[in-house]
């Protein structure tokens, strides 16, 4: 995986303080906050293509951000952020990789906003301020493993018929899918509500994944093969072993996503 580092060689105060440059700069439009943090051959990709434009790409649009919540990966060296903005409206998601220098190596976006999947950022942000996402007792925390083989099991299931067997299911389980929630308030009380029925799609592939074992949780980003070919971002939660949270961006380019 691109800036994996063992380890005790990953610095947390540094992914902690690139993240923290990253949020100011996509606040200000500017990345004045981010340049001391950049590799001298860093990159910028958007919804699953390289930006090389100084001056195109959400990062050089202001925006007041509403909500942020950054996860943590000791491992690759790598850091999710999850933003929210009502009056952008955008809802991102961005993975930050860094090198054995602990400079920034890649800014990996996921961008939504009007006519991506069923945004609605005001939703969005409604139903994020309702979730608890404490970190999770360490005697309690899943292993790295199990906690992406849930989040790769989930996305097979538009291609593999066995894979919702795979798929560890919780309850209580919401998904935030776009700006609709699903789990609450149903029967059962999970995530299963609308899974797939047709697994003979297209896979969902180019997944780059950023693993916090403390949040139980794992960010996937990948190409929506299915959904023309859309940048598609999508963020679990395991609980005692138990699917609890899925959170999904997906973006289709800037035409309307159809399925």
């Amino acid at each position: 995986m691109l800036g994996d580092l063992a380890g005790s060689d990953c610095d947390r105060t540094a992914l902690s303080e690139a993240a923290d440059a990253y949020v100011a700069a996509q606040t200000a439009g500017s990345l004045d906050s981010l340049q001391d943090r950049l590799s001298s051959n860093w990159t910028y990709q958007e919804n699953n293509k390289i930006v090389t434009s100084q001056t195109s790409g959400v990062l050089r649009k202001p925006l007041k951000i509403d909500h942020r919540r950054t996860n943590y990966d000791l491992v690759a060296c790598a850091t999710y952020t999850e933003l929210v903005s009502a009056s952008g409206p955008y809802v991102l998601g961005t993975q930050i990789r860094h090198g054995a220098d602990k400079k920034v190596i890649s800014i990996d976006t996921i961008a939504s906003t009007t006519n991506s999947w069923l945004f609605n950022a005001t939703k969005t942000l409604e139903y994020v301020k309702q979730e608890s996402w404490a970190p999770i007792p360490a005697a309690k925390r899943d292993a790295r493993a199990v906690i992406q083989a849930a989040g790769d099991a989930y996305l097979d299931m538009w291609s593999s018929s066995t894979a919702d067997k795979l798929v560890p299911w919780g309850t209580p389980c919401v998904r935030l899918e776009g700006s609709a929630y699903t789990g609450k308030g149903s029967p059962d009380d999970s995530c299963k509500p609308g899974i797939p029925s047709n697994h003979n799609q297209a896979p969902n592939t180019h997944r780059r994944y950023v693993i916090d074992e403390e949040m139980g949780s794992v960010s996937i980003f990948c190409v929506w093969e299915h959904m023309m070919n859309a940048a598609d971002s999508h963020e679990f939660r395991l609980e005692g072993g138990k699917l609890r949270y899925v959170h999904t961006m997906t973006e289709c380019g800037g035409k309307t996503c159809k399925l």
